[in-house]
């Protein structure tokens, strides 16, 4: 199956996904540590979460996907919303609680 459809069919069936470095529960790193962190800061019980280092062709496609080089990224709703940096900013501001109220 073609790896865009992959993504593509994971973010617009889950309604938070978060491509990140290893697990929620092991992260690989800490800009995947933090995302996974905030998440729950944000009352998200559960997620979905892809570990990008398990397959190489989805790593290189979710940067493709949404044309953002870094990984985590955040998809709230089928929609990307950014990475750990933006995740932090619209934490503190509270839109992103906002973003996620009713979602997960």
């Amino acid at each position: 199956m073609d790896v865009q459809k992959i993504i593509h069919d994971q973010v617009t069936s889950n309604p938070v996904v978060l491509y990140m470095k290893g697990s929620p529960a092991m992260p690989r790193c800490g800009f995947s540590s933090n995302a996974a962190q905030i998440l729950r800061a944000c009352g998200v019980k559960e997620f979905f979460a892809v570990d990008v280092l398990a397959d190489e062709a989805i790593r290189q496609g979710i940067k493709e996907y949404a044309s953002w080089p870094t990984i985590p990224q955040l998809y709230i709703k089928g929609e990307f919303v950014g990475g750990s940096d933006i995740m932090r900013e619209m934490y503190e501001s509270g839109e992103l609680k906002k973003l996620l109220d009713g979602v997960a």
